[in-house]
């Protein structure tokens, strides 16, 4: 039986599931046998390992070269894994690219092609929404990548649920809006029209300069890091929250564990609106660095 690079049956005009989603969709359900249900189990046979959520599932316990720079544990493990997915996918698809492509490139065109024209060019126009559009790609995929780890059995936290990656991406995301200003209007003309806006009485300046100077400079990173930060440490407790309470439930008087079933069912909620969460910080993270190129390139 023929069939086109794209995938595509020409007999049947239907497509074919390219190998790597048998291989993805394999290694998903070995990693959910080989760790979450085993997990269960374990703690439901032995009620004292049964590990209540707070504040210390994000800290986790050293796996390798404890109190050394070179320290592992799971969440950066889970930091490693994902940017090394993320990297391996798009490496992947592009030293084999196609006129007609397969699943696997139109996905990663789709997603590319949403950022470029319904974040970058949407807001700040053809010519800019083009220029920024790499950049603009770069932190929506690793937001996403590292908001994922968090519902990958084994990791079971997000990496950017601590403020470590979300700082990094803020700090890349200040250095393009800024250097994007002062590329756009010139050094000292942007730091003048940032911090002096014009049409305004010069005493004004003394109170609306440091205000101004804060909000540019301090605020529009620290609420892109703080933002991610919160929704990721708040989707985690929930998560946990809800197989905590699976757990304790079949571990509980049998008159109890019918009701395993509820939380059961909550945490496969809870775990497909984390999905979403992850991709909607996503987007949000992206969009607020465009307006933030866009507020740094006009003039007030």
């Amino acid at each position: 039986m023929v069939e086109t690079q794209s995938g595509k049956n020409p007999a049947d005009g239907k497509y074919r599931k390219p190998l790597w989603w048998y291989i993805g969709l394999v290694v998903l359900i070995l990693a959910i046998v080989g760790t979450f249900i085993p997990g269960i189990v374990k703690m439901v046979q032995d009620p004292d390992l049964l590990h209540q959520p707070g504040l210390a599932d994000f800290f986790p316990e050293a796996l390798a070269f404890k109190g050394s720079p070179f320290e592992l544990n799971r969440m950066i493990i889970g930091r490693i894994v994902a940017a090394s997915a993320a990297g391996l996918i798009f490496f992947l698809v592009a030293r084999n690219v196609k006129l007609l492509p397969g699943r696997g490139q139109a996905l990663v065109e789709m997603l590319l092609e949403f950022v470029r024209k319904n974040i970058g060019v949407e807001l700040l126009g053809s010519r800019r929404g083009k220029r920024y559009a790499t950049i603009l790609s770069f932190l929506f995929v690793s937001v996403l990548a590292m908001n994922l780890t968090g519902i990958i059995p084994g990791v079971n936290i997000a990496a950017s649920s601590v403020m470590s990656v979300p700082l990094v991406l803020a700090i890349v995301a200040y250095v393009t809006f800024v250097g994007a200003g002062i590329k756009a209007r010139g050094g000292l003309r942007f730091f003048r029209e940032q911090l002096f806006p014009p049409g305004i009485p010069w005493p004004v300046y003394f109170l609306l300069t440091p205000i101004e100077a804060l909000s540019t400079f301090v605020v529009r990173p620290a609420t892109l890091a703080i933002r991610l930060l919160a929704n990721m440490i708040a989707g985690h407790m929930l998560l946990a929250l809800t197989y905590f309470g699976t757990v304790s439930l079949l571990a509980a008087a049998a008159a109890l564990k019918p009701m395993s079933a509820l939380t059961l069912i909550a945490s496969i909620v809870v775990t497909l609106f984390e999905i979403f969460v992850a991709a909607l910080q996503a987007y949000v993270f992206t969009v607020l660095t465009a307006v933030y190129i866009k507020m740094s390139v006009e003039a007030h």
